[in-house]
């Protein structure tokens, strides 16, 4: 009598158990538009034309990092489907791609859309539309604004933190400077401009010349020669690769020799240095936040070892002297540890959540003793930098990490 009573008993309550268990497997899952159980779908926007074109070759290495992820068996389980337009460092072109990828594409994200113009062009449509706008490829300060536009985060070092770094080494190393200023007339260098003068405080009026160039221009040579006649000794180039190879070559025609600052985004020896000569570019100056694949010194290196493998397997036509292929596979990595930190719940809002929640992460190809952080009151996951000088073939780094805070 026992048993009879007990097996239908035993049977329903399988039943309950089984049922609660797979409405609570279910309920773990949480999906908004652009992901699935098998795939999550990936929006970029890149120069692949115009003149930031040099830059497109970030799109070319997150595609293949990603393609290596899938091959490994995706993010717990789910292949990503990366789509990368090419706006052609045009804004009104990259609100067009946006509004496709967003709207058409349907994806869950967009991804490092490259350029201030660009992204200053869609910040207020993805925050609209509560579509992340994650690690955009600029650094300009206002990708840190989690009150105002929550949607949009950056990645690299912004270039006012870079800047204020230039400065406190020109007020140590050559206080009695006369600064020289060439510079993108857009946020991109207003914000370099901004940080370098917040940065000299009092000493402000050691920058005694300035001249702005659209990207629109075919040289920048006219603004270089003006430059040279300031009687100015140091020349800061906050420019995008294009440029700073012309100016690079310009100073050596003019037989201009100040010391030379180039901007981060345009330190590249693959892009910039070696177009303009290596003989054209002794000595000048930069700061780094990632290790240089022409730099001996990384040769052991767990990091860089792990990155060559990935060129060689997936990427074979990625140039190891490129900076900016070592920065795609840097800001792709960090990507992937966010989607790995969502687990099932790949909402929108959960995407920017894990975004704001990375702690100490570290990148196979950043520096030793730079870490990503985040909060959700910190949008801003590099703020450190090390100065490098170019020499031979190669920038050579000196001195510490420095904190681009101003703080400091």
């Amino acid at each position: 009598m026992h048993s009879r009573l007990n097996l239908p008993f035993a049977a329903v309550a399988a039943t309950v158990i089984a049922f609660a268990s797979t409405t609570s497997a279910l309920a773990q899952k949480k999906y908004d538009t652009g992901a699935t159980d098998s795939e999550i779908r990936i929006g970029n926007i890149m120069p692949y034309s115009g003149p930031a074109s040099a830059y497109g070759v970030i799109g070319k290495t997150e595609a293949a990092y990603f393609n290596k992820i899938n091959a490994e068996g995706g993010i717990n389980g789910r292949k990503i489907k990366f789509i990368s337009y090419d706006d052609g460092y045009s804004p009104p072109k990259a609100v067009e791609q946006a509004r496709k990828l967003v709207e058409s594409d349907e994806v869950l994200l967009i991804f490092n859309p490259l350029g201030t113009p660009s992204n200053s062009a869609i910040q207020k449509y993805m925050n609209a539309k509560k579509v992340p706008q994650l690690f955009v490829a600029t650094g300009a300060t206002k990708w840190n604004e989690p009150k105002e536009f929550p949607w949009t985060m950056g990645w690299q070092p912004s270039y006012q933190s870079e800047a204020r770094i230039y400065a406190k080494y020109l007020l140590k190393e050559k206080p009695d400077a006369k600064i020289s200023v060439l510079y993108q007339n857009d946020d991109l260098g207003k914000d370099y401009l901004k940080g370098l003068k917040d940065a000299l405080g009092a000493r402000a009026s050691m920058v005694i010349a300035e001249e702005s160039y659209e990207t629109s221009e075919p040289t920048i040579d006219n603004h270089v020669v003006k430059l040279k006649a300031s009687g100015a000794d140091v020349f800061l180039s906050i420019t995008t690769p294009k440029f700073a190879a012309q100016a690079i070559k310009k100073l050596a025609e003019i037989e201009w020799k100040p010391l030379h600052i180039v901007s981060n985004v345009s330190a590249s020896v693959g892009s910039v240095i070696k177009p303009a000569g290596f003989e054209n570019a002794q000595g000048i100056l930069s700061a780094a936040y990632a290790k240089d694949g022409a730099d001996a010194q990384w040769d052991d290196d767990a990091g860089m070892k792990k990155f060559l493998t990935f060129l060689q397997k997936y990427d074979p036509d990625g140039n190891k002297l490129d900076g900016s292929v070592v920065y795609g596979y840097g800001v792709a990595q960090t990507m992937v540890k966010v989607l790995e930190m969502c687990g099932d719940n790949l909402t929108r809002d959960n995407v920017m959540k894990q975004a704001a929640s990375l702690k100490d992460f570290v990148p196979d190809t950043l520096l030793p003793g730079v870490k990503i952080n985040t909060s959700p009151t910190d949008f801003a996951p590099i703020e450190q930098l090390q100065m490098m000088r170019f020499k031979g073939e190669k920038w050579e780094l000196f001195g510490d990490i420095i904190s681009g805070e101003l703080s400091n």
